[in-house]
């Protein structure tokens, strides 16, 4: 069964970053496209990363881009989400999801059948 344990969560201030990390186990992940997803209180959740399988292709909502960067390390079977120059909107729970033998990145949730427990961000001073 796959699994995803999310890590790398919590507070932080305007402008400062943060990393999370994505394990993924039960499954190979270079077979495996990754997505990660927030929902801020009160608000659907939305997509805002993801890296297809193989990696070869990225995308990023553009409330993230230029802020955000996500990069995957098939060894560790880890994907990972670099989140810089962080905002109070930012304020969500982060899910990661897996989509496997998917070889496009989609930012949709009904694309990805697996979901971590999901993490907390919270941006404030």
């Amino acid at each position: 069964q796959l699994q995803l344990v999310e890590s790398g969560g919590g507070l932080v201030q305007p402008g400062g970053s943060l990393r999370f990390s994505c394990a993924v186990s039960g499954f190979t992940l270079k077979y495996i496209a990754i997505g990660w997803f927030r929902q801020a209180p009160g608000k659907e959740r939305e997509g805002i990363s993801c890296i297809s399988t193989g990696g070869g292709s990225t995308n990023y909502a553009d409330s993230v881009k230029g802020r955000f960067t996500i990069s995957r390390d098939n060894a560790k079977n880890t994907v990972y989400l670099q989140m810089n120059s962080l905002k109070p909107e930012d304020t969500a729970v982060y899910y990661c999801a897996a989509a496997p033998w998917l070889r496009r990145c989609v930012l949709e949730q009904s694309e990805y059948p697996f979901w971590g427990q999901g993490t907390q961000v919270t941006v404030s001073s």
